[in-house]
């Protein structure tokens, strides 16, 4: 059978009508981008596709506003308005007399290659309208063909929740018109999703609220795998854009159970779960790429009654980050609050939260069970889950961020900030580079390795790993030159492991300095190592950069010079209520200048010059 024309279906998705007599066959190839690049709709979804076409070409491209931005744009517009935005304190996670209950749904886009019904390929930036299969339009004769390959980051994703996997499952129609979904209803798995009964451990270090103690469990209900809907685009003049390449793409939706009671606590389940889902490549981005995002249901209930049911719930929709979980949250508890104590009710709705706000939005009535028409999909079979399949994919799934940051703390004698900022950079690559240098370093330090005296070698490691790579990539750009490379295995292109190991092994045994340290990184990172120079032995060699460390009579000489002339300085060391650190730093500061800047050690200058100050300072007391 020929290909449709696409103005026969431009005719069937803009106006419903098909002239072509008879039925499609299930095509299992995508259609070719010969459909509209974007389809133009408006309210009634009656507009001609040319003049969409038309209006893209002498559009210009949307320009993408950074968050720091929007927020900083809309804060000006408050203030010009006269409006003043509710300044955070300690006591806005609890409101005296009121208790708090939140329960959230994350929406997470699996890592997949292809769409969960269609072979065609997912996309996240591409041309629009340039991944479309026949089913993902809903063109009549089009069927469903479950593509297997995207269960394997789901149940990723449910065992790294710890999640009972279920044997069977079943998708159903969820019923609703709008023009992001072309069928009329989008497939998900109410009754029988394909795991359940999971839960997540937070602990003070996830941020939780003080409220919360020692820690607190939160019950996910289940999980369940759905399609995607088309991304809209607003215009001027009422206008819409659809972009048909998000349909069908695969997507996971997590329901807690009602246990979180703090907005703080709220937002840091969501950071849990993305840094959950990227440990075991579950999730393509997260919050601030767009591929993660969070609807929550609030209620409010009177605290001298824990017996009572639970308050009417509203849910606000579409939440893109954590500042915005945790600010939706405390403005819609503080909107119930005042209802009910106006003696007003709370109505079932749906809501909705903009960037910078201080209060949610009314959007429409929350739909319910029957609004929504579930059924079974009547064109999909059962999903058969078999325990050999859920075994091997738990025993390859490897260490989870929690056991890893523990092992970073206890081994390392990292502080728990900088475990968790290794563990979450780049979806898990930078501590995987992190471990390749220590091994590195272990065969450096030799059999002894793991003995106390190599623990500060470890940590330059880790600081170098998580600070000075970083530093790379923000300073002194100058090119293009902006991506470390970093690889799933803990490779970097840029900095390959073997030359920040070699550095950092004679920084430790103080063969070279910090300052000399930190130019042959930049060398490497500029590949000036290997193309000039061979090996960082070879940089050191030729430029003579060894350290020649002063020896001690020559540091206290050099204290010494710099001390005298400095009486007024001096007479600070002398009977003082708190130690004058900075008067000491700045003796420190002119011997490195005077001296040989190249043979000085900072730390052992400091040393040598509190010595001499106490020599000097005992000095003036026996001659006073």
């Amino acid at each position: 059978m020929p290909r449709p024309r696409v103005a026969s279906l431009s005719r069937y998705l803009l106006y419903g009508q098909f002239s072509t007599g008879g039925c499609l066959r299930a095509q299992t190839r995508t259609i070719p981008i010969t459909i509209p690049r974007i389809v133009r709709t408006s309210q009634c979804r009656a507009a001609h596709v040319d003049a969409a076409s038309s209006h893209l070409e002498n559009a210009p491209s949307p320009i993408h506003v950074p968050l720091r931005k929007q927020l900083n744009d809309e804060a000006k517009k408050l203030k010009a308005s006269g409006k003043k935005k509710k300044k955070k304190n300690i006591n806005n996670q609890v409101v005296d007399g009121w208790e708090l209950t939140v329960g959230i749904e994350i929406h997470a886009q699996l890592n997949t290659a292809k769409k969960l019904f269609s072979p065609a390929t997912t996309s996240f930036n591409d041309e629009p309208n340039s991944h479309v299969a026949y089913f993902d339009l809903a063109t009549p004769g089009s069927q469903p063909i479950f593509q297997k390959e995207t269960l394997i980051p789901a149940l990723r994703a449910a065992l790294a929740l710890d999640c009972n996997i279920q044997n069977i499952s079943r998708f159903d129609r969820k019923h609703y018109f709008h023009w992001d979904q072309p069928s009329g209803y989008q497939i998900t798995q109410y009754y029988e999703p394909f795991a359940r009964d999971g839960k997540i451990t937070l602990q003070p270090r996830d941020g939780i609220a003080a409220e919360d103690g020692d820690g607190i469990s939160v019950g996910i209900k289940q999980i369940q795998m759905e399609q995607d809907t088309a991304k809209t685009m607003a215009q001027p003049d009422n206008v819409h854009w659809v972009d048909f390449n998000r349909t069908g793409v695969p997507l996971i939706e997590i329901i807690t159970l009602p246990d979180i009671h703090h907005p703080a606590t709220a937002a840091a389940l969501v950071r849990k779960v993305q840094v959950l889902l990227n440990a075991v490549d579950a999730c393509v981005f997260g919050m601030e790429a767009g591929g993660l995002r969070a609807d929550v249901n609030v209620s409010v209930r009177r605290s001298n009654d824990p017996s009572a049911p639970l308050g009417q719930r509203t849910e606000i929709k579409n939440l893109s980050s954590l500042k915005a979980v945790e600010d939706a949250i405390i403005a819609e508890r503080d909107r119930q609050i005042a209802v009910l104590e106006s003696g007003g009710t709370i109505a079932s709705e749906t809501r909705g939260w903009s960037i910078g706000s201080t209060e949610t939005r009314r959007l429409r009535g929350k739909e319910g069970e029957v609004d929504y028409r579930y059924m079974p999909d009547p064109d999909l079979a059962p999903v058969i889950i078999g325990d050999d399949l859920v075994n091997h994919l738990r025993e390859r799934m490897g260490e989870l961020p929690d056991a890893e940051i523990e092992e970073l703390i206890e081994r390392f004698g990292l502080s728990t900030k900088d475990a968790q900022s290794l563990v979450a950079l780049d979806r898990g690559k930078r501590v995987e580079y992190f471990w390749n240098v220590v091994d590195l370093l272990a065969k450096r330090f030799g059999a002894n390795a793991n003995s106390p005296q190599y623990l500060s070698g470890y940590q330059l490691a880790a600081n170098w790993s998580l600070h000075e790579l970083d530093r790379l990539t923000s300073a002194r750009i100058e090119d293009d030159a902006l991506d470390l490379g970093l690889t799933e295995d803990g490779q970097c292109d840029r900095v390959p492991v073997r030359y920040l190991a070699d550095i950092l092994f004679y920084l430790h045994q103080r063969k070279i300095t910090t300052k000399i340290a930190k130019e042959l990184l930049w060398a490497v990172f500029r590949r000036r190592v290997p193309e000039d120079y061979p090996t960082i032995d070879a940089v050191i060699n030729e430029e003579n950069l060894w350290f020649n460390e002063l020896d001690e009579e020559e540091y206290v000489e050099l204290a010494r010079t710099v001390v005298e002339g400095q009486d007024d300085v001096v007479k600070q060391f002398v009977d003082y209520k708190q130690y004058p650190q900075g008067k000491l730093m700045f003796l420190v500061g002119r011997m490195i200048k005077l001296g040989a800047e190249e043979r000085i050690d900072p730390k052992e200058a400091e040393r040598v010059m509190k010595q001499v100050l106490e020599e000097v300072v005992a000095t003036k007391k026996r001659q006073s």
